[in-house]
């Protein structure tokens, strides 16, 4: 994260993590909890309690000392690998000059840069990084990981890391990830075609043509309606109006992008909220990251939708309201599509048309016109298809990956195999190479993101389910309030598939999300434009809130230094513009 202090290096990383795991990791405390389950009444709040302990016990206990010794290697090399893919340089050679960039740099230019030899060469920067990290100890962690997975019994690592953070195995995961994939593997054939002959050929589809030719363009065009300074206040406001409290809570933002910080944005839990014995609240402290670059071209965009993203795993965790903290931290047994459905459903408000009437706001007060965002669903609409496909590569590769005889691992076939499943499965290689997504990586992060394809589909089918009742999302006051009694205040308590069927009054299914990607481009313009013109005539009848209240402490920090803290100036308003007038004097054009 680039942060100074003993406290943060690698090395302390790896010994507390390892006093967590050991102490989930007691087969004492397992023991104990069960002989508690057998005393006090089945149907009781401590009967709940015990049975969340010996779930959380259940996913760390090693009863094979292999085992347990592989993990301590595997924890080991992850941190190796980690410290040194923090001190990558990472960049591309433009106009024979070389250019220092984050990952996030990279992929942003890829996305929006004009010129075709800088988005390909900052394509081929972004490749460099699986030549590092298999050359860095990803091959011996795979390796490991596998081994420690299959002495306690499972398949494989992906199985044992879904069965622990799902309650179902690799197995029946596929088997829901199947049907998706062969549902919309038509649709994202189709789509390529077309996008090839409307956009001048094969060559359209090359990873650093694609997204630009999909909608670069309109990225520059609607950036001036996405100041980054301005993110912290929107998403405060679009959140205050949606009646979503964070119930105490404290958070620390860390927005801006820095040399040497943690490539992706995440939200960690030093203090999980709980209720105590006695009735007591516990708030909880979030940390909150994410690497904007204010400088960057489409970067207001991207950092607002990860700002709605990342607050919106902090609302769910702030508001478990349980009898312990377990119920509420990040870790297995919490199902990664449960975790991930609360902040993608959040941060898909972005781009509706009714959102970006009221707070797509340009720095001289106008909001974005219609026109714009008729151009945006018009370019991207058609070839929604190809975010799914993207998103359902990346299990379909570790799944791959963890299945591959051990004597196969190496850095070439790990290599290989990332473009064959990225062509077999998006239909070409990938603007977001594999082996440059963040999350294989990490042990937390590893085999998760299948997480994020189930919860895109809990996402339509959520948003399918308020627009049903109330007829729509953006500032809707009952949002808050019905994903905190539904979704939120159980934590880990019930299954995934049973919050949402509890909710939307359905099993989950792709259905929603499909059913969306085969309306018709007129049909979404309709609907859309409807829904823009009713909020802009609602935001010229009234003044903007004078007061927003989260119910949290927010800081915003740019890694050891505070920027602004909700507690020293004033209110969540009065931080937000200090946040702004730093932007403005740190990120002032020459």
């Amino acid at each position: 994260m680039a942060l100074s202090g003993p406290q943060y290096s690698t090395d302390e990383l790896t010994r507390t993590k390892g006093e967590m795991e050991d102490f989930l990791a007691d087969e004492a405390k397992l023991s104990k909890t069960r002989e508690l389950l057998q005393k006090v009444p089945e149907d009781s709040v401590e009967a709940k309690t015990l049975k969340m302990l010996e779930r959380t016990f259940g996913c760390y206990i090693m009863e094979s000392e292999e085992a347990k010794t592989l993990r301590a290697e595997s924890t080991k090399i992850e941190g190796g690998l980690e410290a040194a893919r923090n001190t990558l340089t990472l960049g591309a050679t433009i106009d024979g000059k070389f250019e220092e960039m984050s990952s996030v740099g990279l992929r942003n230019k890829v996305r929006v840069d004009p010129d075709e030899a800088t988005r390909k060469a900052c394509y081929e920067g972004l490749s460099k990084i699986g030549d590092f990290v298999t050359e860095n100890g990803f091959v011996e962690l795979v390796k490991v990981r596998n081994k420690m997975a299959k002495k306690l019994g499972f398949l494989d690592f992906y199985d044992y890391k879904v069965s622990n953070a799902e309650g179902f195995g690799k197995i029946a995961l596929f088997e829901i990830l199947d049907t998706l994939e062969a549902g919309t593997r038509p649709i994202m054939e189709s789509a390529r075609k077309q996008f090839a002959a409307e956009k001048g050929g094969e060559s359209a589809l090359s990873p650093w043509n694609q997204g630009f030719l999909m909608s670069g363009d309109i990225v520059r065009r609607m950036d001036p309606y996405f100041p980054f300074e301005k993110s912290v206040e929107q998403w405060g406001r679009s959140f205050a109006a949606m009646n979503i409290s964070y119930k105490q809570a404290t958070m620390d933002l860390d927005l801006l992008d820095r040399k040497g910080k943690y490539s992706n944005g995440f939200c960690h839990w030093p203090q999980p909220a709980w209720v105590k014995p006695g009735g007591t609240w516990q708030p909880s402290t979030t940390h909150f990251t994410s690497l904007a670059d204010p400088s960057a071209i489409g970067s207001g965009y991207t950092g607002l939708t990860t700002l709605m993203h990342e607050a919106g795993h902090a609302a769910h965790f702030a508001n478990i309201q349980m009898p312990s903290p377990l119920f509420a931290q990040e870790r297995s047994p919490t199902s990664v599509a449960y975790a991930e459905l609360q902040s993608m459903f959040l941060d898909s408000l972005v781009g509706d048309a009714d959102w970006m009437a009221k707070y797509a706001i340009s720095r001289e007060g106008e909001a974005i016109p219609w026109d714009l965002v008729a151009e945006q669903i018009k370019a991207t609409h058609p070839y929604k298809v190809f975010a799914l496909r993207g998103m359902l590569a990346v299990p379909y590769f570790e799944r791959a990956l963890y299945e591959m005889p051990e004597e196969d691992v190496t850095a070439e076939s790990i290599k290989a195999l990332a473009d064959k499943v990225e062509k077999d499965i998006q239909g070409g290689l990938s603007a977001r190479p594999l082996l440059s997504v963040p999350h294989i990586l990490s042990d937390e992060a590893s085999c998760y993101y299948h997480g994020y394809v189930l919860a895109e589909m809990g996402v339509h089918q959520t948003r399918e389910f308020f627009l049903k009742r109330d007829k729509y999302i953006t500032d809707n006051p009952s949002v808050g309030p019905t994903l905190t009694e539904a979704y939120w205040k159980p934590g880990n308590s019930e299954p995934f598939l049973s919050l949402v069927d509890n909710l939307t009054g359905a099993p989950l299914t792709g259905d929603a999300w499909v059913n969306e990607l085969k309306q018709s481009v007129e049909d979404v313009l309709k609907e859309e434009r409807e829904s823009y013109d009713a909020k802009i005539a609602q935001c010229s009848s009234g003044a903007p809130d004078t007061d927003v209240d989260l119910d949290m402490r927010i800081r915003i920090v740019d890694g050891d230094s505070v920027l602004a803290d909700t507690a020293e100036d004033g209110g969540f308003l009065e931080t937000c513009k200090k946040f702004e007038e730093y932007v403005q004097t740190r990120f002032a054009k020459a």
